[in-house]
């Protein structure tokens, strides 16, 4: 996208559109995996502290990230092979800012069910699959903050979960929204809107998200803008003093 902006050039190649395509679903299925899997970490963390250690070690975190991986690796090959032996007689303009899935079906021959039908099902199981682990782990972590006697502990608890349910609102609400909904017709520029939260928003806001709970991070935030304002009272102060030095010399 971004050689296409300095170039001027919106022209993609049919195998070039069709790996793009198998990327996005790459990392948009593994993405899934994972907040799935982030669901269930946050689980362990509220749920079961004193043995959060000894069951979520480094090897087992290695092994769900690289199952995550796989199986986003996996996922998107069987839509990607049966869209490549669909023919594109007609238009070959997307009208989309990348290569979705919608827009090339859209694009190939006229009996699409059984590719329709092939895509609905493989994101309906990525998506459900991953929605239902995160609302189970969700139900049991809710269920023991509302057990928490103090405000503080229950505070501290929410605020262990706040960053990762509003990624997981947002980047399943606009999935869904795209992907699992019937077919309405031509709803373009409504679905170019959607795509740029799950492809663009979500993306550039996980690491303000996630980073806003580091504790140093918070603290150099809070410095800067401590100097900021520093910076800005010093300043007023400044132009105070000139504007009364100013003022001095014009009435001598």
């Amino acid at each position: 996208m971004l050689f296409d902006l300095l170039s001027g050039n919106m022209a993609i190649s049919f195998n070039d559109c069709l790996t793009q395509m198998y990327f996005f679903f790459l990392f948009g299925t593994t993405e899934f995996f994972i907040l799935a899997l982030m669901g269930f970490d946050r689980y362990l963390a509220i749920c079961h502290p004193l043995h959060y250690t000894n069951i979520m070690n480094k090897r087992l975190c290695c092994q769900l990230v690289l199952g995550s991986w796989i199986g986003g690796c996996m996922v998107p090959i069987l839509p990607t092979i049966v869209l490549s032996q669909k023919p594109f007689c007609g238009s070959k303009t997307i009208n989309h800012f990348f290569c979705d899935v919608g827009p090339l079906v859209k694009l190939s021959a006229p009996d699409t069910f059984f590719l329709d039908a092939i895509i609905f099902t493989v994101s309906s199981t990525v998506v459900l699959s991953s929605l239902l682990l995160v609302t189970v782990s969700y139900i049991f972590i809710i269920s023991a903050i509302l057990r928490i006697s103090s405000s503080s502990g229950r505070h501290k608890a929410f605020s262990t979960c706040a960053s990762h349910f509003f990624v997981v609102t947002l980047f399943f609400g606009t999935v869904i929204f795209m992907y699992l909904r019937p077919s309405s017709g031509e709803n373009s520029d409504m679905d170019k809107a959607v795509s740029v939260f799950y492809s663009v928003v979500t993306p550039a806001l996980n690491p303000v998200i996630y980073s806003l709970r580091n504790k140093e991070v918070k603290n150099a935030l809070i410095k800067v803008f401590h100097r900021k304002g520093q910076s800005w009272k010093d300043l007023g102060v400044i132009r105070c003093i000139t504007w009364k030095i100013e003022s001095s010399q014009q009435k001598g």
